[in-house]
Parts: structure tokens; sequence; C-alpha cells
């Protein structure tokens, strides 16, 4: 029995990528007998809606975008307990990269049509009173969160440059957070440039920050940069992209399935491209952002 899939495309994704990238892909599956209906995201709240139509329906959820869509509507499929497709159709597609899906039509129509689904993890994030929220691929806090603010500023440039531009901005100006992060309980107090908690090695399109991270495994790897000059640490932003960065004295590597954070001064705090609020000072229990391993709680279709 063919699949059938209902596309949710964000319109935005790649600079305007994603509404060409789903056409071929569609039209592939359309050809070999699958029903296909393609979706224009209205916004976070029907996007929750489609995803809860199409699971009933019985349809696999396929996220065309970048690594924002990906992680929203990750969460989505997972609560209603569905499977994802992927069409990596933005700036980073870290996720995608990480479990493999290529970038061609034709691979990524076979993907979707013949593959088993498999589990995978994903990332519970709640700050105070706010709803929980499922994480795909990271979350971070510090220069990096700074720097996907300022990515979603330059998208007049060409893609490639976009992010290694916005960082070596974020890092020309940034000031080091007094953070406290407790890991299963184990508290470590730094003085941090970034403070990144992983379910995939990849974030920020393409850099491997979290080598030895899997989504399979169950648990989180937390990658402390702790504070250097601004100098040396755009310096070293090289090494991030190959993962050889965590060989440097100023890299601290942690693990575990619990992660709570706090901090001073306030820094902005981002999952998968998207902004996440600021982080808490700390003081109390309450004040902390609390970060959750969630293992195989996706179901998703991947080579």
């Amino acid at each position: 029995m063919s699949r059938a899939f209902s596309f949710l495309v964000n319109p935005i994704s790649g600079g305007g990528a994603a509404p060409q990238a789903v056409v071929p892909v569609a039209r592939l599956l359309r050809d070999a007998g699958s029903v296909v209906e393609v979706t224009y995201s209205p916004g976070p709240q029907q996007c929750a809606a489609l995803v809860a139509a199409a699971v009933d329906r019985g349809d696999v959820v396929v996220s065309v975008g970048g690594d924002g869509m990906l992680s929203s509507v990750a969460g989505h499929v997972s609560d209603r307990g569905g499977t994802l497709g992927i069409v990596p159709a933005g700036r980073g597609n870290d996720f995608a990269r990480m479990l493999g899906i290529p970038g061609d039509v034709e691979s990524i129509a076979r993907i979707l049509l013949d593959s088993e689904p498999v589990k995978v993890d994903l990332i519970s994030f709640t700050l105070g009173d706010a709803p929980r929220r499922l994480v795909a691929g990271s979350v971070y806090t510090g220069v990096d969160a700074a720097t996907a603010q300022l990515v979603d500023r330059v998208r007049w440039m060409p893609r490639r440059l976009q992010y290694p531009y916005a960082a070596v901005r974020s890092l020309a100006s940034y000031t080091p957070v007094r953070a406290r992060v407790v890991v299963d309980g184990d508290a470590h107090d730094v003085v941090a440039a970034t403070v990144v908690v992983a379910n995939s090695a990849y974030y920020g399109s393409g850099m491997k920050i979290a080598p030895p991270a899997s989504v399979t495994d169950g648990f989180l790897d937390v990658v402390v940069i702790t504070a250097a000059s601004r100098r040396a640490m755009i310096r070293a932003m090289p090494k991030v992209y190959d993962g050889s960065h965590v060989e440097l004295d100023e890299v601290m590597l942690l693990r575990g399935r619990v992660v709570e954070i706090s901090g001073t001064p306030s820094a902005p705090m981002g999952a998968d491209g998207e902004p996440l609020g600021h982080l808490p000072p700390g003081g109390t229990t309450e004040a902390v952002a609390r970060i959750e391993a969630m293992p195989g709680v996706l179901t998703v279709l991947a080579p």
C-alpha cells in the first residue's frame, strides 16, 4: 500500500527556496502512486491543527523548510504519534544532515517512499510558566543565540556567507555569561561565551558543535565554550566545522539526561535557529531553563 503524504511548507525557508523544492519531490511521489497534499504553513497554531488532521488520516507529515520549521513540526508529530518526513530546504538543514538525508530530489523521494521508520530522540525545553517546547537539534544560550538573531537580518547575503558573517559580528561584541550549568544534578559554574545542549551534532549551517552527539542514545551532549578574547574566539571559529574545537582548553564537554541553566547577565536563548527568550538569572528552583532528553519519541523516515 502506498504512503500518503501531507507536506507542510515554510514559504520563507531558504530565502524562498522551499516552495520550489516541494514541486519535484511531490511529482515523483504522485508518479509512484502516492496521494500528496501540500499546504503552506499559516503559523504555529494552525500548524498544530494541520499536523493533527494529517496524522489522524494516516498521512506521513513532511516538513519542507529549515531546522526551525522541522523542529516545530517534529514536536507536533511526536505529540500526535505520527511519522515525520523531511525535505531539507532551509539555510542550515542540520537535523537532516545528522540523519543522513541528502539534498537531491530523487534520493529524498526514495526515502519518503521506501525507508523504514526509525525512532529518534527530541529535547524538551521549559522556561518558567511557558508551555513545554519540543526541539529537534539543540538549545543554546550566549553568543550563538545572538548569531542566530543576526542571521535573520542578513538574508540579502549569499546563503553560505550568512552564518559565518553573523558569527564574526556577534563574537566581536559578545559579553561573557556567568552561568550555572547543572547536568543530572551535578553543578558547574562557568564564565561562558556560549552553552549548547545538543541532541544533534550539527548546528549553525554545518558546524559540528557536539561531535559525540547521537539522536538515538537518549542523552544530551553539553558543550560549554568558556570566555576567551574576542580575537581568539574568531580565530578558533573554523575548528567548529570539523569538530576539532573540542580539543581546545576553553571547551568543556558534559553529558546527561537533564540539564538546567541559569546565569547573568541575561543572554538570549535559542533552539534550531528560533528564539526561546532569555536566560533566567537563577536563585530559585523555578528560575532555570530546564532541558531534558526525550528518548525515542519521534518516528521519522530516514536512510
